[in-house]
C-alpha cells in the first residue's frame, strides 16, 4: 500500500480529500495535518510514501515544507493539490521534485487520475534494475507524463480551451468580451466558447457579468481573472508570468 500524508488547511477539504484517497485502491491515508509545522514535524518521525500538499497554508507556504524535506535529506514524494495557477509557482514546484500538480477545486475523477499515473511510475521504479538503460528511464518518466483523461469535461478539448482562454487572456483583464466577441477571433461557434468561458468562470481564471447595451437583451461579458500574487510572494518573492494549463 502507498501511505500518504495529506496537509491541507481546510478541515472539510481536508475530510474530502482523505475520502477521495481511501477510495483508490493500493492507497491509504497515515496522516492529516492542517499546518507546516505540523506536517514538518510529523515527517520527522514518521515515514510515508506520498505526501498531498496544499501550498496556501496558514503558518508557512508549502512550498517551504518541501523545501525544508529536500534540505534534511527527504526524498518523499509530493503532489501538491492548490489554488495557485502562477507559472513561477508551477516551476518552484518542479525544481523541487514535486511529482504532480493538481489545481483545486477538483472532484474524485481528477484526483484518482493522478494517484493513478503516481503509482504506475511507483511500480515501473519498483521493477527496474539497479543499472537503467535509457529505454527504462524513458518508460518510467513516461508515467508521471501520461496525459490526463478527466482533467477537462466531457466534450471540451485542451486545444481549444488554450485557444478561448489565450483569446480571453490578450483583452486584458479590464476589458471584457462576449462569447460571440470570442468565437469569432477563435473560429468557433458562440455556443462553443460560452461552454469554454464558463469552465474558466467556475475554475476562478474569469469572471462574468452582465452588459447592458443598445435595443438588444443583455448578454454575458466575460474578464480574465488574475490570481492574488500575494500568497506567491510570500518568502519565494514570485511574481506572475501567466497561465499554464496541463490537461
Amino acid at each position: 500500500m502507498i501511505t500518504v500524508l495529506i496537509v491541507e488547511e481546510e478541515p472539510v477539504v481536508a475530510e474530502a480529500t482523505a475520502a477521495y484517497v481511501g477510495r483508490v485502491p493500493g492507497f491509504v491515508v497515515g496522516g492529516l495535518d492542517h499546518t507546516g509545522n505540523a506536517a514538518s514535524r510529523r515527517l520527522a518521525t514518521t515515514r510515508f510514501d506520498l505526501v498531498l500538499l496544499d501550498i496556501y497554508l496558514p503558518d508557512m507556504w508549502g512550498l517551504d515544507v518541501v523545501r525544508q524535506m529536500r534540505a534534511g535529506g527527504d526524498a518523499t514524494d509530493v503532489i501538491v493539490a492548490t489554488r495557485a495557477r502562477d507559472l513561477a509557482v508551477v516551476l518552484t514546484a518542479v525544481s523541487y521534485g514535486v511529482a504532480h500538480y493538481l489545481i483545486k477545486p477538483f472532484g474524485y475523477a481528477a484526483l484518482r487520475d493522478k494517484l493513478r499515473t503516481y503509482r504506475t511510475y511507483r511500480g515501473r521504479v519498483s521493477a527496474a534494475p539497479p543499472v537503467v538503460t535509457q529505454t527504462e528511464i524513458d518508460h518510467i518518466f513516461a508515467a508521471l507524463r501520461r496525459e490526463s483523461s478527466v482533467a477537462l469535461p466531457k466534450g471540451l478539448s485542451s486545444e481549444s480551451l488554450h485557444a478561448v482562454a489565450a483569446a480571453l487572456r490578450g483583452a486584458g483583464a479590464a476589458s471584457g468580451l462576449s462569447a460571440g466577441e470570442i468565437a469569432a477571433r477563435v473560429g468557433a461557434s458562440r455556443v462553443t466558447v460560452r461552454r469554454y468561458l464558463e469552465y474558466l468562470t467556475e475554475t476562478g481564471l474569469a469572471s462574468r457579468r452582465s452588459r447592458y447595451g443598445g435595443a438588444h437583451r443583455p448578454e454575458h461579458e466575460y474578464r480574465w481573472q488574475e490570481p492574488d500574487h500575494d500568497a506567491a510572494q510570500h518568502d519565494l518573492g514570485l511574481t506572475s508570468r501567466g497561465w499554464s494549463s496541463r490537461t
